[in-house]
């Protein structure tokens, strides 16, 4: 079961976003997509999602996705886009149940707000939150969307583009503990993110992206090294180095293991 991509290319007006790419992502694993700011990671994860037009191929489970209409799509997979903006004045339970498909399922939209660590936030107004409740509020409309990893049609997708962008390490570390439940309970996931470490933590694969080309594709250990992250990025990067001797430094999968033991 898996998502595969041939030869996406995506232009924007005059300028060619994408070049070519293919992509292949399974479920059952977590594959992130990495790479340094313009080198087109969300454009990639929006064409896999069919939200904006490109050449090329995308089948999910074997669907082409350019001829399965869009309720089709929403009960196989769900998508996190990076923000999203409200202008009316919804609750946040009001905001969860927008990805349901059967309103009246209103013990999902709670439990998937128990699941964020938001339990008790559902009369509270979206408007008032902070940016990072705001993006897990979000995260919960999607999980309310889904639902379980795995359905009567086979595996369901979570698709999230900078799912930790705005959170502390300790909800981080919750979203990171999510997406990997989620893909050992058979679903599949796809997330474009930025902090190498967390990378490093929750993927099984690595996409890496630079200049709208995908220079390398593998498992964490083939993929994040000094060379090609240090090309990548343009700076000089050493994967595993400790820093000089007085100056702290935080290990994330240290503090993941003792939060799974509290």
């Amino acid at each position: 079961m898996s998502l595969i991509a041939r030869g996406i290319t995506v232009d924007l007006g005059r300028s060619r976003i994408l070049h070519d790419i293919d992509f292949a992502a399974h479920s059952g694993a977590v594959t992130c997509i990495v790479g340094p700011n313009g080198s087109g990671k969300t454009t990639l994860l929006r064409a896999l999602t069919g939200e904006i037009g490109y050449s090329g191929t995308v089948t999910l489970e074997g669907t082409d996705i350019a001829a399965a209409p869009p309720w089709r799509l929403a009960e196989r997979r769900g998508v996190l886009p990076q923000a999203t903006a409200l202008a009316f004045p919804f609750n946040v339970i009001e905001v969860v149940r927008l990805g349901l498909t059967d309103h009246r399922d209103a013990p999902r939209a709670a439990q998937a707000l128990a699941r964020v660590g938001l339990q008790g936030y559902g009369t509270r107004y979206y408007q008032e939150l902070s940016g990072g409740e705001k993006q897990r509020v979000q995260l919960a409309r999607v999980l309310a969307q889904i639902g379980t990893p795995v359905g009567p049609e086979g595996p369901r997708w979570l698709f999230l583009d900078e799912p930790v962008s705005a959170l502390d390490i300790g909800h981080q570390l919750q979203v990171i503990r999510i997406a990997r439940d989620f893909a050992r309970a058979g679903g599949g996931v796809v997330a474009v993110m930025h902090d190498l470490n967390l990378t490093a933590m929750v993927a099984d694969s690595v996409c890496v992206l630079s200049h709208g080309r995908k220079l390398a594709h593998g498992g964490p250990a083939e993929v994040l090294t000094d060379a090609t992250l240090s090309a990548v990025y343009r700076c000089t990067l050493r994967v595993g180095a400790a820093p000089p001797p007085g100056m702290p430094y935080i290990l994330p999968h240290m503090a993941a293991e003792a939060a799974d033991r509290a």
